[in-house]
């Protein structure tokens, strides 16, 4: 079933975290924020969403931090129920997809109960101060339309972030599959949906 992104509010900071990429190396968030601005994706392997954009993803993230922008990608969803999403199967999909910055397993879904993640793709773009500035979607194309994949929503409010100015590009939230919530793990279900990490 597709869901909506939760649009967390803008000026919230954005909450730190210390998560392992599909290989098992640890990646801290403190070294991902860019010169200008970062982007976090809540994303995986499976979802028909992710995949219809991934490939053009990969090359506006080059793009992205080219312009000083850090990119990092996680994925949330219980891989013991959904197998795809296991992070064995991140590295050969991220290589597939061409995709170069961080791929990082939230295995115990805090990072995405602090993001106040809701769907894949779920997208959050931060400013130089890590305060946010942008989440929604990507661009107007789903599997299910015959829009172009282009990125330029998302990518209008980079080029914004990475100028230093303020974003005025429209704000609609992102659509894709629900987050695969680990049982009892779900907001709804008496998940912490905390902000703050410790």
């Amino acid at each position: 079933m597709a869901v909506n992104s939760t649009m967390l509010d803008l000026g919230t900071v954005a909450p730190d975290f210390t998560l392992p990429d599909a290989a098992g190396d640890v990646v801290r968030s403190i070294d991902m924020y860019g010169v200008t601005g970062t982007l976090v994706a809540f994303v995986c392997n499976h979802c028909p969403y992710v995949r219809h954009i991934a490939p053009v993803f990969a090359r506006r993230a080059e793009e992205w931090a080219a312009a000083g922008i850090g990119v990092v990608a996680i994925n949330s969803n219980d891989a013991d129920s959904y197998p795809d999403d296991a992070p064995a199967r991140m590295v050969t999909q991220a290589a597939e997809w061409g995709w170069t910055f961080p791929y990082l397993v939230d295995d115990d879904q805090k990072v995405a109960h602090a993001y106040r993640a809701a769907c894949t793709p779920d997208f959050y773009l931060f400013d130089a101060a890590r305060r946010l500035a942008y989440r929604g979607r990507f661009d107007a194309a789903t599997p299910k339309n015959a829009e172009p994949v282009t990125g330029d929503a998302l990518d209008a409010a980079v080029r914004q972030v990475s100028a230093g100015t303020s974003v005025d590009v429209e704000q609609i939230p992102s659509i894709g599959c629900g987050i695969k919530w680990k049982k009892g793990n779900a907001p709804d279900a008496g998940g912490t949906g905390i902000i703050r990490l410790s």
